[in-house]
């Protein structure tokens, strides 16, 4: 039950959900006033949840938090979270790369650097919600074993479904194998939670972000002075209503796990 309201609630106060229900209030309010307010009060969601200041403003509060550094230390093991790949489910034939598929091939550029000797995936799914058949720890796998990293090289933690359960899951077979410093690979803006769960668990965290949203010259590009450029950030887009919703995510995420006492 919590995993599905952990998955179902947080899609009514997202600002396109949160838009919905107001529009729902207002076809049945009777007051001509509070029509009007609930309203405003969609439209307002919608265009601060989608204009380009709001939604690089809240990812770069979340992925600036742990940049790159100069040079990634060794550890002794390098843990990938699941979520940068796609199921092969007809007409797609084999498993593919989406967004966040930085993820895969950053950890196999860190392993083939010598950073690491094992690399743990983890992820698993959820069965009422996807139908996909394999898991995202076997579909890193197979683009790891693709790109040339070997089989024994490989640890597969298959059975989280949340963040949480990715932490909690991993931590027990990297406990078994006597390890406590590790090298986290996940998306930048995933990254703080992340890293919080890992280290709540008394590992020593190595974290190692990709799939950065807003670089340093796409965020100045934000602020420049240009009548045309200021009209497009000014008016909302699909694209920066999702990046506004996963940085909602991330947060509302991070607030459930301090109330759960995981973090």
């Amino acid at each position: 039950m919590f995993v599905f309201l952990s998955k179902f609630l947080p899609l009514l106060v997202y600002p396109l959900g949160l838009a919905c229900v107001l529009l729902i209030l207002a076809l049945i309010r009777s007051s001509a006033r509070s029509k009007q307010l609930l309203v405003l009060g969609a439209f307002l969601l919608l265009w601060l949840g989608g204009n380009r200041w709001v939604a690089y403003s809240l990812a770069r509060s979340l992925e600036w938090r742990y940049l790159p550094p100069d040079e990634i230390p060794q550890a002794e093991a390098i843990v990938v979270l699941g979520g940068g790949t796609e199921a092969p489910s007809y007409p797609r034939l084999f498993v593919e790369v989406n967004g966040a598929g930085d993820r895969v091939l950053f950890a196999a550029r860190l392993y083939k650097q010598g950073k690491a000797p094992h690399i743990l995936l983890s992820g698993g799914y959820i069965s009422w919600l996807s139908q996909r058949g394999s898991t995202p720890a076997e579909e890193m796998a197979d683009l790891m074993r693709l790109i040339g990293i070997p089989e024994e090289a490989l640890w597969l933690q298959p059975r989280s479904q949340n963040t949480y359960e990715d932490a909690l899951y991993s931590s027990e077979m990297l406990r078994e194998r006597g390890i406590r410093n590790i090298i986290l690979v996940t998306s930048a803006q995933h990254m703080p939670r992340s890293v919080a769960l890992f280290e709540h668990q008394g590992f020593k965290v190595i974290p190692a972000p990709t799939d950065y949203t807003v670089t340093e010259s796409n965020w100045q590009d934000l602020w420049r002075p240009n009548l045309a450029r200021q009209l497009i950030n000014l008016l909302p887009t699909a694209d920066h209503l999702g990046l506004t919703t996963s940085s909602l995510k991330e947060y509302l995420g991070i607030l459930i796990y301090h109330l759960q006492g995981w973090l």
